[in-house]
């Protein structure tokens, strides 16, 4: 809907010059020009005013000068619009500029010349140039006057546009020889306040006569130029004659009484009449030119005439786009129909080509919407989201309707601000992170993070830890979340072994109002580190006492004496164990499995070897430095084992024994043990019965040795080292259910002498031999432990302990339980 309103100013007035309150007019209230959003646009490319939205004032910008701004045009009018928003509406405001009197009258020249013949007639008119005022109405020329003489009088004529031409009539006859020439002064006077007046010299100079003026051959000439003509194009030829001869009849051409603008736009060729385009034609400055032309001849006398140039439009200007309002930046959940933009098109040139049509791209999501005088309105017309688009430069397309047509086009920039639609979102749902157990506290696991498509605080990420437990304590307690990285940080050292993983949840969050968050779970594995040295579980290795095995001596290479047994807290590699044999009393008799530990004999027992054999086994892991442990193992060699035995510890090492076969064992050893016990008894009454003459005995048979061997000192040195002669048999007697491995050996009653020893007592008695016995006893004892050299007749007997009998000397040695001992 349009409204117009006018004003009237005057011009020159400066700038916050008030030219009136409109709010009145628009019957509008204070504060609503501002809440509207209130814009004064003008259809001229400058702002020559400008709307105060608050007090309603509107307001010179610049100054306005009305003949620059109009010319001649009468009235002047500068047309603006007061363009108001929600809703929209429209007020057409006409500004009229009114004329002050700030222009002198001016004549084109200083002075005029006049050549006149001195046989004019009385009452002959000779036009004279009139004065130029560019102000209007009484500030134009209003009257002219002439200085007093006697030959001419000043006559003044007005056209129907009010232009007015001056005329000097000669009322005396010229004589040239009383006057060759004289001078007047013309005098234009304007009526504005205060009166401005400008003047001319006129020289008329009294000349011989010619009787014949040139003549046109017509009046008027009329002819249509087209705008933008170039330079030099031909707009029309005038001509004319004169009937006199020689010099009286050569015609020169000029511009009578025509204005500034003229000359600047049009050129006369004084020889040939041909006028010419000198400046630039703009159909939207001049429609259309007037001038005169004067044709004059040798003897001074001159013909007038007329051309009327009409200036055709083309279409040179192309549509002007001005943007009234933008909305920028838009939120991208504005609704359909949003105001974006308003802006309006216009063309300067006239009819077709002034016709204008506007569109933007259809890709958009915006539509365009024509309202009242070429006003535009840009709409959203789908849905917009910044996460996809986050701006648009939307080029409005202004097409006039002239041939050829002309286009232009605006670019207008359109923000979208973001509001919080998108919740932070993890690459994954759930992910793993690693870290080695025996880690410092503080030391960076990983970082999740979390990418929001939106932006400023609605984009801002914090994380955080969601509650929850790792096996008795929370999850807080192990782990920790920066809240701008997202790194994780471990806050107590971890034990692969107590804890090999575990799971927590870490929360994104946004900053946007209301906030948006996910979650990823985070499954933390803790790697095995080499921390744990192997451990033996067989042989013990924090066995208080010894762990022996016993072997046959009729074993061939390759049989299984044992297997050692080792584990590994940790776990992979780590726990990949290899067994070495590190040291051994006979290196060449044992070979120990690298990964299944079995020991094993490389070849057949002889004679030769110990009968004791050390063997210190070391257990290595597979990690990174590698850790090892060390056991002891003794692998005594043993002649004679029984069927009964061998059954015993074959059925031993099966692997589900049942409970009753081993009562059973246990039942069979009490019994050996107490058949044995008193076996012994009845066989030491029975030697004490039947014993001679001890003195007798001991000459008649001294003990026997057989020869010494050069692997075997011949002295007694080797009771002391726990070594016996071969001489000395021993019947080693075993519990059927005896499964742990030991020997208990009794001692011997008999003290060891040497074949040829000095000291030999014969005469002793035996009880005095008996009483050195626990003294040589406790020797045996305190002293390293005995290599015992097992005969392999020895037969053990059944159910009985381990009872050794001197059978050197025939004799019957009772034996004890006192008298066991333990070799390892």
């Amino acid at each position: 809907m349009c409204i117009s309103i006018r004003y009237s100013v005057p011009e020159e007035k400066k700038s916050g010059f008030l030219v009136a309150n409109v709010l009145k007019d628009l019957k509008l209230g204070t504060g609503d020009l501002s809440a509207r959003r209130a814009q004064l646009v003008s259809e001229s490319t400058q702002q020559y005013f400008y709307l105060d939205t608050h007090s309603g004032n509107l307001l010179i910008n610049d100054k306005v000068d009305r003949e620059a701004l109009c010319g001649e045009t009468d009235p002047c009018l500068l047309l603006s619009e007061i363009v108001l928003q929600n809703p929209l509406k429209i007020y057409s405001i006409e500004i009229e500029i009114e004329d002050v009197n700030d222009n002198t009258p001016k004549f084109s020249k200083k002075e005029f010349n006049l050549f006149i013949p001195e046989n004019v007639p009385i009452n002959t008119q000779f036009p004279v140039e009139s004065a130029q005022d560019t102000d209007l109405d009484k500030n134009n020329v209003q009257n002219y006057t002439l200085s007093s003489n006697e030959h001419f009088w000043l006559q003044v004529k007005s056209d129907e546009s009010g232009n007015k031409y001056l005329d000097l009539i000669l009322v005396k006859p010229l004589d040239r020889e009383e006057a060759a020439e004289f001078g007047l002064i013309l005098t234009a006077v304007d009526g504005g306040e205060p009166q401005r007046t400008g003047t001319v010299q006129i020289n008329i100079k009294v000349l011989d006569i010619n009787d014949n003026f040139p003549q046109f051959t017509h009046s008027e000439y009329k002819v249509r130029l087209k705008e933008n003509s170039p330079r030099g194009t031909l707009v029309s030829k005038v001509e004319a004659r004169d009937s006199d001869f020689g010099s009286n009849a050569r015609i020169t051409y000029s511009f009578d009484r025509v204005p500034e603008k003229i000359h600047r736009c049009f050129h006369l060729n004084n020889l040939t009449g041909e006028i010419t385009v000198l400046g630039k034609i703009d159909y939207e400055k001049e429609t259309s030119y007037s001038m005169s032309i004067r044709a004059t001849d040798g003897g001074d006398l001159s013909g007038h005439c007329k051309v009327l140039v009409e200036i055709e439009d083309v279409n040179d200007n192309v549509p002007e786009v001005s943007i009234i309002s933008i909305t920028s930046p838009l939120a991208e959940d504005s609704p359909l129909e949003t105001l974006v933009a308003l802006f309006s098109v216009t063309d300067r040139d006239s009819g077709d080509n002034g016709r204008t049509m506007c569109s933007v791209e259809t890709n958009l999501p915006f539509v365009l919407k024509p309202t009242v005088n070429n006003y535009y309105q840009l709409l959203v017309q789908s849905y917009l989201d910044r996460e996809k688009v986050s701006e648009y430069n939307i080029t409005i397309t202004a097409v006039d309707q002239g041939s050829p047509r002309l286009t232009s086009t605006r670019i207008i920039n359109v923000q979208i601000s973001d509001v919080n639609d998108n919740p932070p979102v993890f690459e994954k749902s759930s992910c793993e992170m690693q870290i080695r157990e025996n880690n410092i506290p503080g030391l960076l696991i990983g970082s999740v993070r979390a990418a929001d498509l939106d932006t400023e605080k609605n984009a801002k990420v914090t994380y955080s830890l969601l509650p929850g437990k790792v096996t008795d304590g929370l999850v807080a307690s192990y782990i920790s979340v920066n809240s701008e990285s997202g790194n994780l940080y471990a806050l107590r050292s971890l034990d692969y072994e107590q804890i090999k993983d575990f799971k927590v949840t870490v929360r994104a969050t946004d900053g946007g109002s209301p906030p948006l968050s996910s979650e990823v779970t985070v499954r933390v594995i803790v790697i095995d580190e080499n921390d744990n040295a192997p451990f033996f579980l067989y042989p013990l290795q924090n066995s208080t006492s010894p762990c022996n095995e016993m072997v046959p001596k009729s074993v061939e290479a390759g049989y299984l004496v044992t297997k050692v047994v080792a584990v590994d807290g940790d776990s992979g590699q780590n726990s990949w164990l290899s067994y070495e044999l590190l040291k051994a009393t006979d290196p060449g008799l044992f070979s120990l499995g690298a990964q299944n530990g079995e020991v094993r004999t490389r070849r057949a027992l002889s004679e030769r070897d110990t009968s004791k054999q050390r063997l210190l086994i070391v257990v290595r892991d597979n990690g990174l430095p590698p850790q090892s442990s060390t056991a002891m193992l003794h692998v005594l060699p043993v002649g004679g084992f029984s069927d009964p035995y061998m059954k015993a510890v074959e059925v031993s090492k099966e692997e589900h024994e049942e409970d009753g076969t081993l009562t059973l064992y246990l039942v069979i050893c009490l019994a050996a043990v107490s058949f044995v016990f008193l076996l012994c008894i009845v066989s030491f009454a029975a030697i004490k019965i039947c014993r001679r003459d001890p003195r007798e005995s001991f000459i008649a048979a001294p003990p026997h040795f057989p020869p010494a061997r050069p692997d075997i000192p011949e002295n007694g040195g080797d009771s002391q080292s726990g070594s016996l002669s071969r001489s000395y048999h021993y019947d080693v007697c075993l519990t059927g259910g005896s499964l742990s491995s030991e020997f208990r050996f009794l001692r011997p009653l008999i003290p060891v002498f040497s074949v040829g020893d000095p000291n030999l007592n014969v005469n002793q008695t035996p009880p005095s031999a008996s009483q050195d016995i626990p003294d040589q006893a406790g020797k045996t004892e305190s002293g390293k432990q005995a290599r015992a050299s097992l005969s392999e007749d020895a037969a053990p007997r059944s159910g009985a302990p381990g009872c050794i009998a001197n059978q050197a000397t025939g004799a019957n040695i009772n034996c004890g339980q006192n008298d066991w001992l333990t070799y390892q």
